[in-house]
C-alpha cells in the first residue's frame, strides 16, 4: 500500500477547501438570487495563501466541475486561471499584508476578469463572425459592450470576494501561512543569500531553467496548436460532409417535384405554363424549410450554357427568368462532359460572383433514362466556415485555460524538483571549503540542511552528494578501503554463489523498481519463469556435484538467450528473466529459441545427462490497469510455466 506524504495530503486538502468555497459561494448566491457570484472566493483565498499552483488548480477544476452542469463553463477556465496567477503574484509582493493594499488589487482583478470574460465570451458567441471587415468591427463593438457590462457586475462581486479573502487570511496563524507557502517544495527553504547567489549566476547565462521553460512552453503550445488545428479540420470536414448529405436529400426532394415530360414546356412558357407556379411554390417551401440553403434552381445543361427552368429569388439575388441561359462557372469546366452526358457529378465548391458556395447537382431522368435537366442546390461556405470558426473559438477558449494550467504545473515541477535542488547543490559544492575542520563541518551542515526530498533521481543525486561530501572529510586511504569493501559486500549480497548470476536479493530490488514504475504509470515489462527439470534425478543418479553443473549449464543457457543482465536465480532450480521496454519485441522469438535448444539437447544422445538441460518456461506481460505489482505478473508467469511443465510431462516417454 502506498504511503502518502503528509505534505501532499496538506496540498490536496488545501485545494479541496478552495473548491468547496467556490462551490458553496456559487450555490449561496444562486439560492438567494443575489446579483453577485462568489465563485472565485476559494480561488483568490487559496492563491493568496498557498501560491499560484494550488490557486490555479482550484480555479481550473472549479470550471471543470461546472462544465458538467453548463458546457460553457470551460470556456472561462482561462479567467479563473488568470485570477489565480494574478492573486498569487500580488500576494507574493505583499499586497495582502494589510487592508488598504489589498483593496488596491480590486481594480486590476476586475479589469482582467472583465476583459478575458468579454473576449472569450464574444469569441465563442454565434452572433459574431469574421467573414468581413464589418463583422470584425461588430465583434469589437460587442466585445466593448460586454466588457463594460461585465465590469458593472464584477465590481461588487470581486470587491466582496477580495475583502472576504483578506479577512479569511487574517484568521490564519502566521506559522500556518508559512507552512502553506512551502507546500510543494521538495527541500528546505534556503536563505536569501543562497537565492541571491543562484539568481545572480543565472541572470546573464543560458540556464537550465531557461532551456527547460522554453522547451516546456514550446511543447505545450505545439501540442495545443496541433490538436486545435487537427480538431478544426476534422470538425470542418465533418460539417461539410454532413451538409453534403443534407443537401443531397434536399436536392432529391427538388428533383422529385420536376416532371421530366414538362421540362421543355416550362423552359418555353415559364410562368405561363400550366402548373409551373405550383411547382415553384413547392420549391420555395423546400428551401424555406431548410435555413442553410442559399440557392435552389433547375437547369437544362446544353452546349451553349445552363438553360434556366427554375431559379428561386433570394433576399439578395433575384432569380433568372425561365428560358434564359446562364454561363458555365469556371469551376464546372472540369465536369462539363459529365454534365452534357447527364451523369452524376461530385459536390463542387466555388467562389464566384454569388459567393463562396458548396454546390450539389442531381440529374433528373425521363422514363427511358435520359437526363432532361439538373436540380441544383447551393449552401453558403461562409456559413459552414463560421461553424468551424465557432468550434475553433471554443477549442481555443478551453485550451487557453488548459495550456496555462499544464504549463504552470510543469513549471512548478521543474522549479521545485530540478532547478532549485540542482542549483543549491551546485552552490554548496562550489563554496565548499576544506581549510579547517570547522569549515568542513559547516559545509556539511549546510548541505544536510537542504533536505532535498524529490523522491527521484534528484534526491538520489542529493543523497550521493551528501554521502560523498561527508566521506571526503575522512582520510582518502580509509575512503578507498571502505569503497572497495563496500563493492565486495554488494557483489556478494547480489550474486548467486553457485552460478554467479544475480540472486533473489537483486530480483527483489528489481521488482521494487518495477512497482514504482507501475505506480507512476510508465511500466513496460514481462517476466519469464524458468523451472529446471530432472534436477533431483541428476543429483540422485550422478551426485550433487553434477547436479550443480546441471544448474550452472541451465543458467548459461538462459543467459545466452536472454542476456546475463536480465537473468536471476531465485531458488534451487528456479530462474527468472525480467525484460523491459525495447526488449519486449523479441520475447516470443527468444522463448521459442530457448525451447528449441532444449529440444535439440533432448535429441542429442552424445551429451551427458548434466549437459542436456531441460526446463519448463512460462511468460507473462505486464498489463496496465490490471496489474498493481510485479508480483502479480510473476504469479501469471509461474502459472504459465506450470502449464508448460505439465505439457512436457505429458509428452515424456522415458
Amino acid at each position: 500500500m502506498i504511503k502518502l506524504d503528509k505534505t501532499f495530503l496538506k496540498f490536496v486538502a488545501l485545494c479541496a477547501i478552495g473548491l468547496t468555497l467556490n462551490v458553496l459561494g456559487s450555490l449561496f448566491t444562486r439560492n438567494f438570487e443575489l446579483p453577485i457570484y462568489l465563485d472565485t472566493f476559494g480561488t483568490i483565498f487559496i492563491a493568496a495563501l498557498g501560491g499560484y499552483v494550488p490557486g490555479i488548480i482550484v480555479g481550473f477544476f472549479t470550471n471543470f466541475i461546472g462544465s458538467f452542469f453548463n458546457d460553457t463553463e470551460m470556456h472561462y477556465g482561462i479567467v479563473s486561471v488568470s485570477i489565480a496567477w494574478l492573486t498569487a503574484s500580488l500576494a507574493r509582493k505583499g499586497y495582502y499584508e494589510n487592508f488598504p493594499k489589498a483593496m488596491t488589487t480590486i481594480p486590476v482583478t476586475i479589469l482582467v476578469t472583465s476583459f478575458l470574460g468579454a473576449f472569450f465570451g464574444e469569441l465563442v458567441s454565434p452572433a459574431n463572425s469574421f467573414n468581413s471587415l464589418d463583422s470584425i468591427n461588430k465583434f469589437f463593438i460587442n466585445f466593448l459592450e460586454t466588457f463594460f457590462k461585465n465590469f458593472y457586475y464584477e465590481l461588487p462581486d470581486k470587491s466582496l470576494t477580495i475583502i472576504m479573502s483578506f479577512f479569511a487570511l487574517e484568521c490564519i496563524p502566521p506559522k500556518l501561512k508559512e507552512d502553506f507557502k512551502s507546500l510543494g517544495k521538495m527541500q528546505a527553504t534556503v536563505t536569501d543569500e543562497v537565492h541571491e547567489a543562484i539568481n545572480a549566476k543565472n541572470r546573464f547565462t543560458s540556464s537550465l531553467r531557461t532551456k527547460m521553460i522554453f522547451n516546456l512552453m514550446s511543447i505545450t503550445l505545439g501540442v495545443a496548436v496541433f490538436i486545435s488545428y487537427y480538431s478544426y479540420t476534422t470538425y470542418r470536414d465533418a460539417i461539410i460532409e454532413e451538409h453534403k448529405r443534407i443537401a443531397n436529400g434536399i436536392v432529391t426532394m427538388v428533383a422529385e417535384e420536376i416532371d421530366p415530360k414538362r421540362v421543355d414546356e416550362f423552359l418555353e412558357l415559364g410562368h405561363h405554363a400550366q402548373g409551373y407556379n405550383e411547382v415553384e411554390k413547392k420549391l420555395y417551401k423546400i428551401r424555406n424549410s431548410n435555413y442553410n440553403v442559399k440557392y435552389i434552381y433547375v437547369y437544362k445543361i446544353m452546349e451553349d450554357g445552363c438553360h434556366v427552368v427554375f431559379d428561386l429569388d433570394t433576399g439578395e439575388v433575384e432569380g433568372t427568368e425561365p428560358g434564359e441561359i446562364e454561363e458555365f462557372d469556371e469551376e464546372f469546366y472540369s465536369v462539363l462532359d459529365d454534365l452534357l452526358a447527364g451523369r452524376h457529378i461530385p459536390p463542387k465548391t466555388s467562389n464566384g460572383q454569388f459567393g463562396n458556395l458548396l454546390t450539389i447537382y442531381k440529374p433528373v431522368y425521363d422514363s427511358v433514362g435520359n437526363c432532361v435537366c439538373y436540380a441544383g442546390l447551393d449552401f453558403s461556405m461562409d456559413e459552414i466556415n463560421d461553424y468551424g470558426r465557432r468550434f475553433i473559438a471554443r477549442v481555443i477558449a478551453i485550451f487557453s485555460g488548459a495550456v496555462v494550467f499544464i504549463f504552470v504545473l510543469g513549471l512548478w515541477f521543474i522549479e521545485n524538483n530540478i532547478i532549485l535542488p540542482v542549483n543549491t547543490m551546485a552552490y554548496c559544492a562550489k563554496n565548499f571549503a576544506y581549510d579547517s575542520e570547522a569549515a568542513r563541518g559547516k559545509n556539511v551542515k549546510l548541505i544536510k540542511s537542504l533536505d532535498i526530498r524529490t523522491h527521484d533521481e534528484i534526491e538520489n543525486l542529493y543523497s550521493a552528494f551528501l554521502k560523498t561530501t561527508a566521506d571526503s572529510m575522512n582520510y582518502f586511504e580509509n575512503f578507498k578501503k571502505a569503497k572497495v569493501q563496500a563493492e565486495v559486500l554488494n557483489e556478494l549480497a547480489h550474486k548467486d554463489a553457485l552460478t554467479g548470476l544475480q540472486n533473489k536479493t537483486s530480483y527483489t530490488e528489481k521488482t521494487a523498481k518495477l512497482d514504482e514504475e507501475i505506480a507512476a504509470a510508465r511500466a513496460e515489462f514481462c517476466i519469464i519463469m524458468i523451472d529446471v527439470n530432472f534436477l533431483k534425478r541428476v543429483n540422485d543418479t550422478y551426485g550433487h556435484e553434477y547436479g550443480n553443473t546441471y544448474l550452472i549449464n541451465a543458467g548459461k543457457l538462459a543467459c545466452s538467450v536472454f542476456g546475463e543482465e536480465n537473468v536471476y536465480r531465485i531458488g534451487g532450480d528456479e530462474f527468472v528473466v525480467v525484460l523491459t521496454n525495447e526488449q519486449l519485441a523479441t520475447v516470443d522469438d527468444n522463448v521459442a529459441k530457448f525451447r528449441g535448444i532444449i529440444n535439440k539437447f533432448k535429441a542429442n544422445n552424445t551429451l551427458e545427462a548434466w549437459e542436456k538441460v531441460s526446463a519448463a518456461v512460462g511468460v507473462s506481460y505486464y498489463e496496465a490497469g490490471v496489474d498493481k505489482t510485479a508480483e502479480e505478473v510473476f504469479k501469471r508467469a509461474d502459472e504459465d510455466m506450470y502449464k508448460n511443465k505439465l505439457a512436457m510431462k505429458a509428452q515424456r516417454r522415458d
